[in-house]
């Protein structure tokens, strides 16, 4: 049986034994960090190290073969530079869904806010509605499709954190404060959604949520609406 706690003091102990000091921070993500993993889940882990060299990719990679389960493991792996440089969007689905190992974050990073959440609500949209339109057009690959609906419960989360001020890492919590397409999407992102059906409710639903943001970027950026709640930028970091 698998035990989690016991795989991450290894996984500690090997990057450590490799880089010494440098390991500023170990997490892990995803459905494993939230307890909502299946047999065969992927191990999302964080390595942050002072710096990241090419030669300290190989030195990584050579650490990680004698783990147990390697076939699993995957995650963000950083300097601490490039991750304080990151684009603030993308870190605030990274923090929020990182739970520390080793280190804290909050020595590395800012804490991500409204301004981050919102930022990320539509570079994600941006993302999701360009590459659902590929996939509808070109692709018809279901696998993708489904990627894409993964993709779509971090910009859910960030939404509902616009609104709400908490960030929901369980899925079922985070469907419980959805409605109307917003649940429809996070119902999808669950799996056995039909191609035609789900593409269109995808894709309908970040069209919307850019239109939202262009909408505040013409009325000069006074304030940005997002489901019933108004979020005006002074209340951001």
């Amino acid at each position: 049986m698998f035990d989690l706690d016991v795989w991450l003091a290894d996984y500690v102990r090997v990057m450590r034994s490799a880089f010494g000091g440098r390991v500023r921070f170990i997490g892990i993500q995803g459905s494993r960090a939230r307890g909502e993993a299946a047999e065969g889940s992927d191990i999302d882990v964080v390595l942050i190290l002072d710096r990241l060299d090419f030669d300290d990719l190989r030195r990584c990679r050579e650490a990680a073969e004698a783990l147990p389960h390697r076939e699993l493991l995957c995650g963000f792996v950083s300097g601490a530079d490039e991750l304080r440089g990151w684009d603030r969007g993308e870190l605030f689905g990274f923090y929020h869904d990182t739970r520390p190992v080793l280190g804290r974050l909050e020595e590395l990073i800012p804490v991500p806010g409204a301004g981050d959440a919102r930022r990320a609500v539509h570079s994600g949209a941006c993302g999701i509605y360009h590459a659902c339109a590929h996939n509808y057009l070109h692709e018809r690959d279901g696998e993708l499709l489904a990627a894409l609906l993964k993709t779509s419960r971090f910009v859910l989360r960030a939404r509902c954190f616009c609104e709400t001020g908490r960030y929901f890492s369980s899925l079922d919590e985070l469907a419980e404060r959805l409605t109307g397409a917003d649940r429809a999407v996070l119902e999808l992102s669950r799996g056995g959604a039909d191609f035609e059906a789900a593409s269109r409710v995808l894709y309908d639903w970040a069209r919307g949520l850019i239109e939202d943001t262009q909408h505040d970027e013409r009325a000069g950026g006074a304030r940005l609406r997002l489901g019933f709640f108004l979020i005006y930028p002074a209340a951001a970091p």
